[in-house]
């Protein structure tokens, strides 16, 4: 019946839209909301689209409530607006926003949350205020920007506490776990889970709690990430609490999740018989409640835990169990892990042929579960760039603004305190503006610097994927997996990297060591390579320029060693000087007379952009701290007189 009267409430505003007669839409709304034909219906009605367009986003699981039942209510409510001329009120904007947000229309969805934030702002709707505080906190969250998602995170913390709101606190806490998970620090992704809890206990909110004793459990048993922070009783403690709390709230999906992951924890702790008890357990909750994809994960475990008994016959009993479930709902994750699986058991059977049939269907679900990832992960980072790059743009228009107002103001200030006091304070004015212009021009260098490291992303990621390109031609769809797979990688990488002016020794050290992987990969083992680090050098102590030292490794190899018939050499040694650190590159390369013959015949001359944009930077730090840093090319020669290859030498600023 409710769904019968939603979608009538649907059918009749469009009536009402097609007749264009106000009269029958007031009659209309009057009837549907049942408010008597003398009241004023505008804000009852207006209010009931937005509420109906909100419960649609928070059930937006069911096909009850399918997306275009939210768009629908927001051009009712738009509608109703514009008729009887109301000025679109917050809570509109903020559903907008939450639509635009699920449509991946990012730029909208700031855009409207902005709008709503003006108009809360003015007003006591601190639960409407609060709901923008979490809406900018999963927004910055997603576009990268992880300090502002936190600080948002906070500000809707705070005026819950003041303003006594329920709800808004322990959301918080959970978003703020989602951030710090984004990051990779597990301590204190753990520190605001607990927070989370004991806020969803202390308002009585059992749904939350449930979901937050199943992450903080789930973080204790182990994985790619959390694996060295395993605790196998902690795990066990916190996944039988979700459990409890899953059965009084009679919620089957947490109840099988919770289930399955004691499973999983006794699985890791090779107790087998209760590993299979606890699986079985999870199939009695979701097998009745149709949970395909949480179904589809235990009678996989459960497989892998007879592959590991060496009982094959019901380890492929319930290998297809799992295959039937994850089907049926197209659960990509699931499939591609279990046929990999199945794979090696037939590998360790010697049933060569069924391993490999196993391992063709692997690729195909694991290459479409990357390729949908890879899509995502794009479209999330082209507008986190894009939007990084318009932040500094601004930030720059800003702050030259700025500088060229407080210029005029001093002169004006200094002339006329000439006119009053005389030489001597006009001269004290003079100083003090100059001072204020060089702190601006100071900032200006710095958003330089940013401006100019953007320029690295794209022209990196632009020689990366030819290398991905060449392997296409070539057809080899494992080695493209593979290279995607590290290309995805270093992406991420970089992308973190490029958040900050400089960054930890050892994360730029990370990021080079993949690009090298990279390289040698495409130029099928054409080099070797060496990374050598002083013992002196603290890598998570020291910070430098982001993405410097990558441009002159490139060369090495594209303008060296490539062009070279024998096997090459790449050796990075880095050590500590007084007030820099030596980064020394060295190869074995045709050397930099042969390189730069080789270019001039060829046809279309391709500047070293990369080297280009690393020397301004280079310029820009010397200017910005005071220092005398520089590049040192020399051309290494054999005792026969032959180019021996090229050593070049950086000296980098140390940033603590």
């Amino acid at each position: 019946m409710k769904a019968i009267k939603l979608i009538s409430i649907l059918v009749s505003l469009f009536l009402i839209q097609l007749e264009g007669v106000e009269g029958q839409e007031l009659l209309s709304i009057k009837k549907k909301y049942k408010i008597s034909p003398g009241s004023e219906i505008d804000t009852a009605a207006l209010n009931n689209l937005i509420n109906n367009g909100f419960k649609s986003l928070s059930e937006k699981s069911s096909s009850l409530y399918p997306i275009s039942f939210t768009k629908s209510c927001i051009d009712s409510a738009m509608l109703i607006c514009e008729k009887k001329n109301i000025d679109i009120p917050a809570r509109l904007h903020l559903l907008l926003a939450e639509y635009h947000y699920m449509t991946d229309d990012l730029r909208s969805a700031s855009e409207e949350a902005s709008l709503a934030m003006k108009k809360a702002a003015g007003s006591d709707a601190y639960e409407d205020l609060a709901k923008i505080y979490l809406f900018f906190g999963r927004y910055y969250l997603r576009t990268g920007f992880f300090k502002e998602s936190l600080e948002y995170d906070e500000n809707a913390i705070a005026l819950a506490k003041k303003e006594k709101l329920r709800g808004v606190i322990p959301e918080s806490y959970f978003a703020q776990a989602d951030v710090f998970s984004a990051i990779n620090n597990l301590g204190e992704r753990r520190v605001r889970l607990v927070n989370l809890i004991d806020a969803s206990l202390a308002e009585n909110d059992l749904a939350l709690a449930t979901v937050g004793y199943r992450v903080l459990g789930t973080s204790f048993c182990g994985d790619s990430i959390t694996a060295p922070y395993r605790n196998f009783r902690k795990a066990d403690s916190l996944l039988r609490k979700c459990f409890g709390l899953a059965v009084i709230r009679k919620d089957s999906l947490n109840s099988a999740w919770s289930l399955s992951n004691i499973g999983w924890n006794f699985y890791l702790e090779n107790k087998y018989d209760s590993s299979i008890a606890y699986f079985e357990r999870s199939l009695k909750y979701s097998l009745p409640a149709n949970i395909h994809a949480m179904a589809s994960n235990s009678l996989g475990n459960l497989g892998t835990v007879y592959r590991d008994l060496k009982n094959p016959e019901k380890a492929i009993k319930y290998y297809q169990k799992a295959i039937d479930q994850g089907l049926s709902v197209k659960d990509l994750f699931n499939l591609q892990w279990i046929y990999m699986d199945m794979s090696n058991m037939y590998l360790s059977l010697k049933d060569t042929s069924n391993a490999y049939k196993s391992y063709v269907l692997f690729k195909k679900y694991s290459d479409s579960y990357i390729k949908k990832e890879s899509i995502q992960g794009l479209v999330d980072a082209r507008f986190r760039y894009e939007a990084d790059t318009h932040n500094k743009e601004v930030e720059l228009l800003s702050l030259r603004l700025k500088s060229n107002r407080l210029l005029n103001y001093g002169l004006a200030g200094g002339i006329f305190l000439s006119l009053i006091i005389g030489f001597l304070l006009f001269r004290s004015s003079r100083l003090k503006d100059k001072r204020r212009i060089s702190e601006m021009n100071r900032k200006i260098s710095e958003i330089t610097q940013a401006n100019l490291r953007q320029q690295m992303n794209p022209h990196f990621i632009f020689n990366t994927l030819n290398s991905i390109q060449y392997y296409m031609y070539q057809h080899d769809k494992l080695a493209t997996n593979n290279y995607l797979t590290k290309f995805s990688n270093l992406m991420r990488k970089v992308l973190d990297n490029s958040q900050h002016t400089s960054v930890p020794l050892a994360d730029e050290l990370s990021a080079l060591n993949l690009y090298l992987d990279l390289e040698s990969i495409r130029f099928k083992d054409k080099f070797d390579y060496k990374i050598n680090i002083d013992e002196e050098i603290d890598p998570l102590l020291y910070k430098v320029p982001t993405m410097l030292i990558q441009p002159y490794v490139e060369n090495s190899i594209s303008h060296g060693i490539i062009p070279g018939e024998e096997k090459g050499s790449v050796n990075i040694d880095l050590k500590l000087n007084k007030d820099y650190i030596l980064c020394t590159i060295e190869d074995n390369g045709i050397g930099r007379d042969a390189a730069r013959e080789r270019k001039s015949k060829r046809e279309n001359n391709h500047n070293s952009l990369g080297t280009q944009i690393a020397k301004s930077r280079l310029d820009l730090v010397n200017e910005l701290y005071g220092t005398s840093l520089k590049t040192i090319y020399t051309d290494l020669k054999k005792e026969t007189g032959e180019p021996a290859g090229t050593r070049v030498e950086i000296h980098i600023p140390i940033i603590t």
